[in-house]
């Protein structure tokens, strides 16, 4: 039987400056979890993983030539979008749903799915951003992809998808302009969700560093089957080569955040 992957990294042309990141791929667990004490059919729920980002970030990286990095285990697991020491890394409880094999959880068990899922996760978004920086001569262009369910405890949200991030506005200001051209779309700048997240990827990959890059969220319903992952992949490819051709997107320039100062 084949060793679980914490992780998986699409071939790419590491010399045209780009990375894609799908944190929250996959809703997969080792056979050793089961189903960490939950029905299957919390597994097709957005509290298991990213629905329709796999996909998207498949063809995204396909039509674009660029390596990506997707995590290869459930969010109910380890949050790979937490630093290490947050304490919702783990969730005991994720919209109404109890997960029983987090709760109570040793702080042996905390510390080995930070070692076995986790960490190897990061360790490949670190080695695949600096092997893009080695061969592309610049800063990488990082963009990383999620999706976000269409209401939230019964209220419909209006936007078809949303950029987050903290304040390095870089890559944001051209992002948001380019989908905001399509009048039939409503875009979110920082909201549902705020981008400013300690020790999240985006914090560790690029505010430290200063990279340019942006988190995409995709409403669900939108990017549910491969007709509306092909129409998105579709959208989104010109207007990240657009991004990319930038020089501007390519020079480190580091940002303080709103979350602190960097440790």
């Amino acid at each position: 039987m084949n060793a679980f992957k914490a992780l998986e990294i699409l071939d790419g042309h590491h010399d045209r400056g780009m990375v894609l990141l799908g944190d929250h791929a996959m809703n997969l667990l080792p056979e050793r979890y089961g189903r960490l004490g939950l029905p299957e059919s919390a597994f097709a729920r957005h509290i298991a993983y990213d629905i329709g980002i796999e996909g998207l970030v498949r063809s995204l990286s396909e039509k674009l030539g660029v390596p990506a990095v997707l995590g290869g285990f459930s969010r109910l697991l380890i949050d790979p979008n937490r630093g290490e020491d947050d304490p919702t890394l783990i969730m005991k409880i994720s919209d109404g749903a109890v997960i029983p094999s987090n709760h109570p959880i040793t702080e042996e068990e905390w510390n080995a799915r930070i070692a076995t899922f986790h960490r190897p996760y990061h360790n490949a978004v670190s080695e695949t951003i600096a092997a893009t920086a080695a061969a592309s001569g610049g800063a990488p262009l990082v963009l990383s992809l999620h999706s976000y369910t269409p209401a939230w405890k019964g209220v419909p949200r209006p936007w078809h998808a949303a950029v987050l991030w903290d304040t390095d506005h870089r890559a944001v200001a051209p992002l948001l302009d380019m989908l905001r051209a399509d009048p039939d779309l409503v875009v979110g700048d920082n909201e549902p969700y705020d981008g400013a997240l300690k020790g999240d990827t985006m914090y560790r990959h690029c505010m430290i560093p200063g990279i340019a890059h942006a988190l995409l969220e995709v409403r669900q319903d939108l990017i549910g089957d491969e007709a509306g992952i092909a129409a998105w992949a579709e959208r989104l490819a010109p207007i990240f080569e657009t991004m990319n051709a930038d020089p501007a997107l390519h020079q480190y320039q580091v940002h303080a955040s709103r979350t602190g100062p960097y440790e």
